[in-house]
């Protein structure tokens, strides 16, 4: 068969469209897989450094914060006082130092050595955690002598060996003759730094080539040691310093290192230290050069081999078949209808030759089923395109929401980390003080700071709890009546104090009239409200806060309005404030402190308890937060306030209490030793020396053998819990005032407590003024119960009880003969335990003497009086049942 025209044409029409294409993709790859390996690798490289540069950082933080504390000590100041002191107080005070130089040398071990200089740079006290050897002189002293910044660091060379880091800080006493600070000395802490050693051996590359330098060119680390003393060049060190401030990816050649020619990417330290990373230039664009060769020969195989297979597939599928329905249709054109085409495979063309051979006459029919069929597939063409375009927004969608999660996680772990160490360090630090000055004259205010910061703690893990509960929708609210001018004021109580602090006005206000009561939750309300108050204070310096209170009657809703003349926030800011862990920007945090947390949970409190929290703010003139509540009137009548009515004096609980005077007999259940000392020294500074037991089981045995006014219960005990004895000693007929003391105060805890029999609950840490109130109510209460006490006893229905018991105790004395005979020992003890306190509830004091005898015996496993007990308490039970009833009431 001859090539037919139509080949021709189809090969002369696919060489272009094939080959244009592959020549347009070839050459924009080439132009651009070397650019694009460039940023891929400042990217890579700029991180690193940004990374190590953050690492080094912090590192030295850490160890200036360390200096900086050290020379802060009372053990050195009492030492840098003495003059002209007797040699035995020179030697307990020096001793003394250098235990404190131990401590923080074990405390941070890659301190070498602590040394106390002079002002003209001789060692009064030196301490070194590997024995070495006291320098002659520090190489820095002299800058050190003629500079007057208080804290520095250096980084000095040490031969061979990895270089050394010092961090200096000047002491300066006060001189009363001259009234201005005198040098007294200084602190030098000479460190091993190894992070920083660490850090300069990472590497983003193979090669990669890491140095840390100062000033004047002298390396002092790097990740090849045989470079470690080496200068620069001053032509060198220009180029690094110009780089250092553009920080991008360079190229640079460094004669003193090599004749390589390196991409080079710096960023300056304090004090004049440089670091940077390098790599060889020809290593960092081989794999861009690999595959630039790579895309050559694909796109040279692809402009030759393409053309050519494409033709011989058509023709194969499409010309040949073509041809001969051609010549068919030719012959059909002609009248000859008769044309048979031979078989073919089972495809279209196939498929086509058949229905040429069958339905010759009906191809004006099959042209109008292939228009539809070809609308139709193009309707399903644009649905699947569709289909795709939101499949990918989607994914775009969760790409987002996935980095900006990690992000978030990163900056809350941050924040936590710095939240929950700031207070931690204060706390651990000045309880050290503590414990190394237990009689200094500072101590109460050490004290002071470790309870401001463990109560800081205590609310930041509050906020973190509360936060996770908002988010899983656990946080359960109530409606509980609630004074609405005494919870104004409660806030008052705590935001007036902070304002006076600071110089600034407090004011509340009053758009009367106003309902007198709302319903809500208390404690979560207050919690908005001081968090929002006591940010006001936070962010504002001068001028002062107001707090509004209205009422809106339409919508039955309070409204707590607080404005500041604060710092303010632009709009953009106020678009985050109510983020999680966001703060208006990235200086509040460390201007202000704070997680981020107080506004997210307070919008989301707010939002349930029917409101929510809305600002107005302008960045210099202040803000103004709206709180809105619902007052949950639930179209019942409320009264209004026309006027606010003057405030009278709380009556102090711990006068209240002593105002009381009750001999008042107190158990306490609680296993920890120190809650244990803790409560009772709250108890004993009203007076109240409490009992204390372990555990639940002698929690019960100890209620059911004495009176006590009031039982504090722990809920989490071993051997038995609070919640089990408490349902134990309310199953024994127990009726005194039991208070649960637990750290588990959500609402379906404390439901599950008093569901078992307790009164009341305290939360832990447990609050003194909280536990008074509890005292008062209870204590007061059973003295009133014990007024009537007395005649209880003598009433009928007390008499009948007692009988039905005497009655049962005919049964008990042959349980007693039984288990003795049957040496049931576990059981007969189990029994007198039962004897002893059911019978001292109804009176029969020789029983219960008499059976707690024999329970003891039996408990300290003492043989030899187990026969001696059994008989007594076998007669003390028989001269009950002998006696007339009404003798024995």
């Amino acid at each position: 068969m001859k090539t037919s025209k139509l080949s021709l044409r189809l090969l002369w029409y696919i060489t272009p469209l094939v080959i244009l294409p592959l020549l347009f993709l070839g050459g924009f790859t080439l132009s651009n897989v070397t650019n694009s390996t460039q940023q891929q690798a400042e990217l890579v490289v700029g991180r690193f450094v940004e990374q190590q540069q953050q690492k080094i950082l912090n590192y030295i933080n850490i160890y200036q914060s360390t200096t900086k504390l050290l020379s802060s000590s009372p053990v050195l100041n009492d030492f840098m006082a003495l003059s002209g002191a007797e040699s035995d107080v020179y030697t307990s005070r020096l001793s003394a130092l250098l235990d404190v130089f131990a401590s923080y040398s074990e405390a941070y071990p890659d301190i070498v050595s602590i040394d106390l200089l002079s002002p003209n740079g001789e060692s009064i006290a030196y301490y070194s955690s590997e024995l070495s050897e006291l320098p002659s002189e520090y190489p820095f002293f002299q800058r050190l002598q003629n500079s007057n910044v208080r804290q520095q660091y250096f980084i000095s060379p040490a031969g061979e060996q990895t270089a050394k880091l010092y961090f200096v800080q000047q002491i300066y006493g006060i001189d009363y003759q001259l009234k201005r600070p005198q040098r007294q000395g200084y602190v030098v802490l000479k460190v091993d730094p190894s992070l920083i050693s660490t850090s300069i051996l990472e590497a983003p590359f193979d090669h990669t080539l890491n140095l840390i330098f100062n000033q004047e060119g002298l390396i002092l680390f790097s990740s090849d040691a045989n470079l470690r003393g080496l200068y620069l060049q001053n032509d060198e060190m220009t180029r690094v310093q110009k780089q250092s401030e553009q920080t991008k990816l360079a190229a640079a050649m460094f004669p003193s290192i090599d004749e390589m020619e390196r991409m080079i990417y710096s960023i300056q330290l304090a004090n004049g230290y440089y670091y940077i990373s390098t790599i060889p230039k020809s290593l960092l664009y081989e794999s861009g050069r690999i595959i630039s060769l790579i895309t050559a020969l694909i796109i040279i195989f692809s402009v030759f081999a393409l053309p050519f297979l494409i033709f011989v597939v058509v023709r194969g599928l499409l010309l040949s078949p073509i041809e001969l329905l051609g010549e068919a249709s030719h012959k059909v054109g002609d009248g000859d209808l008769e044309v048979y085409l031979p078989a073919h495979n089972k495809d279209e063309i196939g498929i086509l030759f058949t229905d040429f051979n069958h339905m010759v006459g009906q191809i004006r029919d099959t042209q109008i089923e292939l228009k539809g069929f070809k609308e139709h597939l193009e309707e399903k063409v644009e649905t699947r395109t569709r289909a795709l375009e939101e499949m990918n927004q989607q994914l775009a969608l969760a790409i987002t929401q996935a980095e900006q999660a990690n992000q978030l996680k990163s900056r809350f772990l941050a924040n936590m980390s710095h939240e929950i160490r700031t207070p931690l360090t204060a706390i651990m630090g000045f309880t050290e003080q503590l414990i190394q000055n237990p009689s200094s004259a500072s101590n109460e205010q050490y004290l002071g700071t470790i309870l401001r910061n463990s109560k800081h703690l205590l609310e930041l893990i509050n906020n973190i709890l509360d936060l996770s509960k908002i988010e899983a929708e656990k946080l359960a609210v109530e409606k509980t009546k609630m004074n609405v001018v005494a919870l104004v004021r409660d806030i008052e109580a705590i935001v007036a104090p902070m304002a006076s602090e600071k110089l600034l006005t407090f004011e509340i206000f009053y758009d009367l009239p106003i309902p007198k009561y709302l319903y809500s939750d208390v404690t979560r309300l207050k919690q908005i409200l001081l968090n929002i108050t006591s940010n006001a204070v936070k962010f504002t310096e001068i001028g002062g806060i107001t707090f509004t209170v209205k009422f809106n009657e339409i919508s039955a809703c309070f409204e707590f309005i607080v404005r500041d003349t604060g710092i303010g926030m632009s709009s953009a800011e106020i678009e985050r404030v109510f983020k999680p862990f966001e703060q208006a920007d990235s200086t509040t945090t460390r201007r202000f402190g704070g997680t981020g947390l107080g506004l997210c949970i307070s919008k989301n409190l707010a939002q349930l308890l029917g409101g929510d929290v809305s600002v107005y703010s302008k960045q210099g003139a202040g803000s103004e937060f709206v709180v809105t509540v619902a007052g949950n009137y639930e179209n019942k009548p409320y009264e209004l306030l026309a006027k606010i009515e003057e405030e009278q004096a709380p009556l102090d609980v711990n006068t209240e209490l002593s105002a009381m005077k009750l001999d008042a007999k107190i158990l306490l259940a609680e296993d920890n030793p120190d809650n244990q000392m803790l409560v009772k020294l709250l108890l004993e500074a009203w007076g109240l020396t409490p009992d204390i037991v372990n555990n639940g089981a002698e929690a019960v045995e100890a209620a059911l053998v004495n009176d006590y006014h009031l039982i504090l219960m722990d809920m989490q005990m071993p051997v038995m819990g609070g919640l089990e004895a408490t349902q134990m000693l309310r199953h024994a007929a127990y009726d005194g005032p039991i208070v649960a003391l637990t750290a588990n105060v959500m609402k379906q805890d404390i439901d599950t407590y008093l569901a078992a029999g307790c009164d009341a609950t305290l939360a832990k840490p447990i609050d003194k003024r909280l536990l008074g109130e509890v005292l008062v109510e209870y204590l007061q209460l059973q003295e009133n119960n014990e007024s009537r006490w007395d005649a209880l006893l003598q009433s009928e229905k007390f008499k009948q009880i007692s009988e039905n018991y005497r009655s049962k105790l005919p049964e008990q004395l042959e349980l007693l003969n039984q288990y003795y005979l049957e040496h049931e020992w576990e059981s007969l003890r189990a029994l007198a335990h039962s004897l002893k306190g059911s019978s001292g509830c109804f009176g029969f004091m020789n029983i219960h003497e008499a059976a707690g005898q024999l329970e003891q015996s039996l408990k300290e496993r003492n043989a030899e009086r187990w026969h001696y007990n059994h008989l007594l308490l076998i007669e003390a039970i028989k001269y009950t049942l002998s006696m007339p009833a009404e003798k024995l009431n």
